[in-house]
């Protein structure tokens, strides 16, 4: 969460979201949402493994900024390609 901008301007920036996939498809198989934040994030994430969602297409899906799912997205990058703030 250090890296997300809405996070640091509301001064709350403590915690992780960690991605579980599988290695061959890119399947989101779980979620990790440690933080203040994280009944706002665990919809989309809910979201996603419920419609079989791979990292990549939460990665390459557009996300508002500043906001706080945009943490979600960058852990999703970071799970098939690299994230852009870390």
């Amino acid at each position: 969460m250090i890296a997300n901008s809405r996070a640091k301007a509301n001064d709350d920036f403590e915690g992780l979201v960690k991605v579980l996939t599988e290695k061959d498809t890119d399947k989101i198989l779980g979620v990790h949402i440690m933080s203040n934040c994280a009944g706002e994030l665990i919809g989309e994430a809910t979201l996603a493994i419920e419609y079989g969602a791979s990292a990549e297409d939460i990665g390459r899906t557009c996300h508002a900024h500043p906001t706080l799912s945009e943490a979600l997205k960058e852990a999703c990058m970071g799970a098939y390609d690299k994230p852009i703030n870390m």
